[in-house]
């Protein structure tokens, strides 16, 4: 293994460099999610309306 004896370098360089990077670029926000409970009470009510439907259909036929 070799050591760099360079009296010029800063070994905390380049960590301060990096929390200066990371403080200046914070992680975009991830998009809002749409809920999806809407969509699962839309589906059981479609298939309740069939079934409504199919047994009104069987019930007078």
């Amino acid at each position: 293994m070799t050591q760099n004896n360079d009296p010029d370098m800063d070994p905390a360089g380049t960590t301060q460099h990096f929390r200066r990077f990371v403080d200046d670029n914070p992680e975009p926000e991830e998009a809002p999610r749409r809920p999806i409970l809407p969509l699962v009470l839309a589906g059981v009510g479609l298939v309740l309306g069939i079934a409504i439907i199919v047994a009104l259909v069987l019930a007078f036929a």
